[in-house]
């Protein structure tokens, strides 16, 4: 399992909260200190909560099952997109549109939309449009991949989410919580940790500090689909043994020889009655005749 150490938390500046006077009073249980006029987390707490979210995600990704990843912020949108396609994971860097998964249904027909198109420019269709028709196309292309690029291949909700400043996407975080969505995020001294089920107190603003826990959470993600991927390969090949019958080993073929039963001997046939000979019957006849 991908392990974050102490000193890579305070050389990307995890430890950096906000401004004192913009603190949420919620997060004092997170936090260290403060020093010229900015709280400090306490990256004890940081490691601890960190490593409980490593455990949980990764038993999500060994039973094959999916997350979705949620930042918005500018500097976090390129490395989201980046770190959960890597680890095969679905993301939304940019607007979170309502009802992503609250009117999932909905947002399922805007993404066949999307891969209907894209599957007739594939297939050259738009070249049998005029030119402004197809322009119009490649621009509706554009527009639906901008937001469900990388949710495009979701067909169910989630599993569990991991989000960048749960203020920022204080909608995705409420549409979680009312379906029940577990949700792993990374919190800073001025959001509110209420209803979070894993809460990773730190600085969500810092590029490096984004990078390390999205990262490593990709990281742990690609271990635990690793594992599915080898449990489900030996269930397939336990399978096939059951069905298959196995064959006697030579030792146990010889055996079975060996045990098996003698037949029977052939009675012997019943001797021939003796033929009459022909010189006695001549003599008999004659006898017969002279008396």
């Amino acid at each position: 399992m991908s392990e974050i150490t102490m000193n890579q938390l305070l050389e990307a500046g995890v430890h950096f909260g906000h401004q004192t006077a913009r603190w949420n009073p919620k997060m004092s249980k997170y936090i260290y200190g403060a020093r010229n006029g900015i709280h400090i987390v306490n990256l004890q707490k940081t490691l601890i909560h960190f490593r409980e979210a490593e455990k949980y995600l990764k038993g999500i990704a060994q039973q094959g099952k999916k997350i979705l990843f949620v930042a918005t912020k500018k500097q976090a949108q390129d490395l989201i997109a980046e770190e959960a396609t890597r680890a095969g994971m679905y993301y939304v860097n940019q607007r979170w549109l309502g009802g992503t998964l609250t009117n999932f249904a909905t947002i399922r027909k805007s993404i066949q939309r999307l891969l209907d198109l894209e599957r007739l420019e594939e297939e050259t269709q738009f070249e049998q449009l005029n030119k402004k028709e197809a322009q119009q196309k490649r621009k509706e292309i554009a527009k639906l991949n901008k937001f469900l690029r990388g949710i495009k291949r979701m067909t169910e909700l989630p599993e569990a989410m991991f989000i960048v400043d749960t203020r920022k996407e204080r909608i995705a975080l409420a549409e979680a919580i009312k379906l029940g969505i577990k949700v792993v995020a990374m919190v800073d001294t001025n959001c509110d940790p209420d209803g979070i089920d894993f809460v990773i107190p730190g600085n969500d603003d810092a590029i490096r500090s984004i990078g390390l826990f999205a990262g490593c959470i990709a990281d742990i993600c690609i271990e635990g689909q690793e594992i599915y991927k080898a449990t489900q390969k030996d269930k397939k090949e336990a399978a096939a043994e059951k069905e298959t019958p196995p064959k006697p080993s030579p030792k146990k073929a010889a055996a079975a020889e060996t045990a098996r039963p003698p037949e029977p001997e052939a009675e012997p046939k019943p001797d021939a009655e003796p033929k009459p000979d022909a010189d006695s019957n001549e003599s008999a006849e004659e006898n017969a005749v002279t008396a």
